[in-house]
């Protein structure tokens, strides 16, 4: 039963993605992994997947605390997105595989507050956003014990243009329009070489239940990329601001795991994920906006053959815009508390389509004898 289950959650978990849920800029792209626990595959087989994801950014927070009147007043803003990821797995052996992921991307983002503040005006992003690369690596051989932990780098290339630019109404010269960049959260990329660590695992209960467990943190060691933002034109307190910064990123997500049959598997999960206020490694200055999301994400995948079908629908329970690097700098100057603000979604849909093609005619079975129990 083992051998046979666990193909099923780990294709389900190949369509992990990190949400960029809204203003908070966290790239649009997915985990690195290809898969949680794949054991069916050996040397030479291949996977090639594609994921869609789309979210509508509208409510705002401050802190944990939602500002309503911001929709009913009419002055929200509202970004959708819409990210297509392609990805392809390799696999070196059975316990190591590498890995390619290339995000696309359709972004647009209406607001009144950039266009002067008397007229709601939408700007746009699409194309290719940052490519990833990476290596992945199985402490035992996945399917001979009833847990693996899985260990995972990459490196992020800055192939998304980080200075898509727009037009931008009622703030040029003498009330005119003005060609400015977009928003840092529709840009495309973030200018920055980043490298990913990972780790993944699995844990089995008995023959239909499966913990999962996934974490995941972007390093970005440069601290500015240079794109103006404006943001000092709109108040002078927002000097700190007028370079976008670099920013880190983290998602973890824990899961129940159900396989009532060979063929599907159902998983309810939380999922933690966003950007600091500073990063690890390098400085944190530029405008950035800080925020972080709690969602409780509810998935269903089917398998037939080689073809595997995925459905997430992460709903957020949580959403905290903290104190930015802006906010504490000007705190700490003037004894005056800031919190500035973000918009987020309620959910993002999630649907993925990966496809393996095996080296090997047949997937090798082990004997009964050699299935492992608890």
């Amino acid at each position: 039963m083992l051998k046979k289950i666990l193909p099923t959650i780990a294709l389900l978990l190949l369509s992990q993605q990190i949400f960029g849920q809204g203003c908070v800029s966290v790239r649009h792209f997915g985990s690195c992994s290809a898969n949680l626990t794949h054991n069916t595959f050996g040397k030479g087989d291949i996977q090639a997947g594609i994921n869609y994801r789309y979210f509508k950014s509208f409510r705002h927070f401050r802190g944990t605390h939602e500002e309503p009147d911001r929709v009913t007043s009419g002055t929200e803003v509202i970004n959708h997105s819409s990210n297509w990821e392609y990805s392809l797995s390799y696999w070196l052996s059975n316990k190591t595989n590498f890995v390619l992921g290339i995000p696309t991307q359709i972004n647009t983002r209406s607001s009144l507050y950039e266009h002067g503040r008397t007229q709601r005006h939408k700007t746009f992003s699409r194309g290719l956003g940052d490519v990833r690369f990476g290596i992945q690596q199985w402490l035992i051989d996945p399917g001979k014990k009833s847990w693996n932990i899985q260990m995972g780098s990459s490196i992020k290339l800055p192939t998304g243009d980080y200075n898509v630019s727009d037009i931008f109404y009622n703030v040029g010269v003498n009330g005119g329009p003005e060609v400015r960049p977009v928003d840092q959260s529709i840009q495309l990329g973030d200018g920055g070489f980043g490298f990913i660590m990972e780790t993944q695992m699995y844990l089995k209960l008995n023959d239909k239940f499966y913990l999962t467990n996934g974490a995941f943190y972007l390093f970005n060691p440069r601290e500015t990329n240079g794109i103006k933002t404006f943001r000092e034109k709109l108040n002078p307190l927002l000097a700190n601001e007028s370079i976008m910064s670099v920013p880190d990123q983290f998602s973890t997500r824990v899961a129940l795991n159900y396989s009532p049959n060979t063929s599907s598997n159902i998983s309810i999960g939380g999922r933690y994920e966003g950007v600091p206020v500073h990063d690890i490694i390098g400085g944190s200055k530029g405008f950035r906006r800080p925020g972080n999301i709690l969602s409780l994400e509810p998935t269903y995948s089917y398998m037939k053959n080689n073809l595997t079908l995925n459905l997430g629908l992460p709903i957020a329970v949580r959403r905290n815009r903290p104190q930015s690097y802006t906010d504490l700098e000007y705190q700490k100057n003037t004894g005056i508390y800031r919190n500035g603000d973000a918009a987020f979604a309620d959910y993002a849909l999630n649907i993925g389509v990966q496809y393996t093609f095996k080296k090997r005619l047949k997937a090798q079975v082990l004997p009964q004898s050699e299935i492992p129990q608890l």
